[in-house]
């Protein structure tokens, strides 16, 4: 019986699980935070930043949040601290620090 993403808790057994915990059902990414993987952490400057949207569509874990045209602040619980925004940022707008 292979279990669904938010079924897995502390009480489940090891033989439940499936072969690398892989998930074998669509959109379930939002139920795994995993920024706390991160070892660098980006920061967003709002001042430099002139809302081209060009980091957006690069994050690969969508946690560049976009409301009303305008991008928000990063989505902590899920960025894993890759750095590919900053590549894309033409603005100097996204630095990395060291740690969480």
């Amino acid at each position: 019986m292979a279990l669904k993403a938010g079924q897995i808790n502390e009480k489940t057994v090891w033989q439940d699980l499936t072969e690398g915990l892989q998930i074998h059902e669509a959109a379930t990414s939002k139920l795994f935070e995993t920024g706390e993987w991160r070892t660098s952490t980006p920061v967003f400057d709002k001042e430099k930043c002139k809302q081209c949207l060009l980091c957006v569509p690069y994050c690969p874990d969508s946690c560049i949040p976009v409301e009303g045209d305008k991008r928000g602040e990063f989505d902590y619980a899920h960025c894993k601290g890759c750095g590919i925004c900053v590549k894309a940022c033409p603005f100097g707008a996204i630095t990395m620090k060291e740690g969480n």
